[in-house]
């Protein structure tokens, strides 16, 4: 399986070097929405939904129950304005489905259902691999299993495709059926990865005047390497240098998986100051390689913060040069860990610009409270 893998990683540097020689040669179309008027700009971060896990048995399809009450729960309390799905929406790997787009819609359906925009970016297990329990080749059989989808026109055990959807795929689906979704099927120059794209929150008073850039990366996973590319990083840097070339507009990045510098920088048991947050119970797991994208973010003033997901056991913010590295909560009930459920909430004030941040869990308790400007 190693070597499989380095063959991989291979393969995939030949192909990110050749791309990155055309990684600016696409324009960049920033989506847009806009301050609401006299008001902060509040964004909310579910990380780590992993909807779709093991639907042929109970405890699958209830937890993805108590992960709407969650969203639900948080949307409630907190009334954001934005929402970022921040990776692993779902479990690709546990679905024996044509078509996972049809649980991708169930992550989004609190957030649809109260009429509020939302981005998204993919995470390890959005397209990864479906994995064949071993004990469905024991004396208990394949379970029934309901493969009916909008993707496929059989059903029944025997006739199931379980090839997963892609990520282009779900994101075509996601922006073609949901008119409040901003996400974007990035330049088609940074393939393999996809949720590469910039979103501009403007002023409340001039909708052409950013208030902030948020960047939008895919760390990758699933079905290729744990890595932001040189592209992608090239693509970064030449975008925007073309939209904010003096650095004067604060940019708030997001990806799923930890770059390498947050492991370098880990508090060490209890989160300690300069750090803020509430739950440091695991290891970083970051991406397999660093291919200049902390580089290029350090070069940037304008850089505030950077929002990772994936580690279920980790909730700290950190500061990192002249900006922040932070993870979000575990929102989801999918997935490793049983500790509480919660999101990071971003509050932006337009007027002097600030950053604040906070945890908010599901059961309303609100903690971890941090500003994080530059």
């Amino acid at each position: 399986m190693a070597g499989e893998y380095g063959k991989l990683g291979k393969i995939f540097s030949l192909l990110t070097s050749l791309l990155s020689m055309s990684a600016v040669a696409e324009p960049e179309k920033v989506r847009n929405i806009q301050v609401r008027q006299g008001s902060p700009f509040k964004i909310a971060l579910f990380a780590d939904l992993h909807f779709g896990e093991n639907a042929w048995e109970s405890w699958g399809p209830l937890q993805d129950v108590h992960s709407i009450n969650a969203i639900s729960s948080v949307l409630d309390h907190e009334k954001p304005d934005f929402v970022i799905y921040l990776g692993d929406v779902i479990t690709a790997n546990n679905m024996p489905i044509a078509n996972a787009s049809l649980y991708w819609d169930q992550a989004l359906s609190p957030t649809r259902d109260r009429g509020i925009p939302w981005a998204s970016v993919f995470g390890n297990h959005d397209d990864a691999r479906f994995e064949w329990p071993s004990d469905w080749f024991s004396d208990s059989g394949v379970p029934p299993l309901d493969c009916s989808s909008a993707a496929s026109s059989s059903s029944g055990g025997e006739s199931c495709c379980i090839m997963g959807t892609t990520r282009s795929q779900l994101m075509e689906h996601e922006t073609g059926s949901n008119n409040l979704s901003l996400s974007r099927n990035g330049p088609r120059n940074l393939w393999p990865s996809i949720s590469n794209y910039v979103v501009q929150l403007s002023s409340s008073e001039k909708s052409g005047s950013p208030v902030a850039f948020l960047y939008f990366l895919d760390s990758g996973g699933g079905s290729y390497p744990e890595v932001i590319s040189d592209a992608q990083t090239k693509w970064f840097s030449s975008t925007s240098q073309k939209i904010n070339p003096d650095s004067r507009v604060p940019e708030i990045i997001f990806w799923h998986i930890p770059s390498i510098a947050y492991k370098s920088l880990a508090p060490s048991g209890m989160i300690t100051k300069p750090c803020v947050g509430s739950i440091n119970h695991e290891e970083v797991a970051p991406q397999e390689a660093e291919h200049g994208i902390m580089k290029a973010l350090e070069s940037r003033p304008s850089v505030q913060a950077v929002f990772v997901g994936h580690n279920h056991g980790l909730d700290w913010c950190c500061p990192h040069n002249k900006f922040w590295l932070c993870f979000a909560r575990h929102t989801g009930y999918g997935g490793y860990g049983s500790w509480p459920r919660g999101a990071r909430i971003l509050e932006i004030t337009e007027q002097p610009f600030s950053l604040k941040s906070w945890i908010s869990m599901e059961d309303g308790v609100v903690h971890s409270e941090v500003l994080l400007n530059s």
